[in-house]
């Protein structure tokens, strides 16, 4: 509990980034991003459309692929067992009022080198976790290589931006285990979809606690995720296991680097780097 209180009082925020903290200090208090001419949806994980009801009560959808959530991927005695076992590691101060914890590769992204560094592998606590999620058909051959905690709290403001994740280490698909709050996780798409060609799309997920979410495909590569500040209403981690590309596996150019960082991160015997 002390960890999570001294979070509070610090920050690690560069650039255009801001939390509450920083913004508390400065006395400029950031405004979200409420585009006028934005078309919001929410997702509909039983149909797998986006769908929403227009000022005229007439229902309006759209196919949205590459989204895919796993219900009560964990349970309750598990989700304390590694929430517990998160914060017996240090918390490493992040952007925008998040913390995070790194089991993975060094890697400069603008200049495409990747290196082991210091990485010893991913968690021991995660071995279950990973093999639990290969025997789903979706995520059938799914080898993580690296492993990133992010822990959100309301009183901290944090958030994460919309963005995409890298693909040229990454590959096809993001898996995020969410734990001990819901929240949402906004997609968006800003020139526009189908019909729908005047201003930004947005489509609204609902990230149950506990669950596990996919993204892949056109979710993965085309529409940007964010989690924004007003869906963070208590203290919520998160897992992101991310695979290799396939420049990475066997065939590709780096197969030699992509073999030694799979032995690495599946030996599990990590610490956050």
């Amino acid at each position: 509990m002390a960890a999570v209180e001294n979070a509070l009082v610090s920050c690690g925020c560069k650039g255009i980034r801001s939390c509450l903290v920083c913004e508390t200090l400065s006395g400029k208090r950031r405004v979200e991003n409420k585009e006028q001419s934005a078309q919001d949806f929410t997702y509909d994980p039983s149909s797998g459309h986006a769908v929403r009801w227009t000022d005229g009560g007439v229902p309006q959808s759209f196919p949205f692929p590459g989204v895919w959530l796993w219900d009560d991927f964990v349970s309750e005695e598990e989700e304390k067992d590694l929430v517990n076992s998160m914060d017996q590691d240090p918390w490493k101060e992040s952007q925008s009022g998040r913390r995070k914890q790194d089991f993975g590769p060094k890697v400069n992204f603008k200049k495409q080198r990747v290196r082991p560094g210091t990485f010893n592998g991913l968690p021991a606590i995660s071995r279950k976790l990973v093999l639990r999620m290969s025997r789903e058909s979706l995520l059938q051959g799914f080898q993580p290589v690296e492993q990133c905690n992010l822990d959100y709290n309301p009183e901290r403001g944090s958030a994460i931006d919309p963005h995409l994740d890298d693909s040229w280490l990454w590959g096809e698909r993001l898996v995020t285990i969410n734990l001990l709050s819901d929240t949402v996780v906004t997609m968006s798409l800003e020139e526009g979809h189908g019909d729908l060609d005047q201003g930004e799309v947005r489509v609204r997920v609902a990230f149950p606690r506990r669950s596990l979410l996919v993204l892949q495909g056109e979710a993965r590569h085309r529409w940007k995720h964010a989690i924004h500040r007003q869906d963070i209403h208590q203290r919520r981690v998160c897992s992101t296991y991310r695979e290799l590309s396939s420049e990475f596996l066997p065939g590709g150019q780096q197969e030699a680097m992509g073999s030694q960082l799979l032995d690495i991160a599946l030996s599990f015997q990590g610490n956050p780097i």
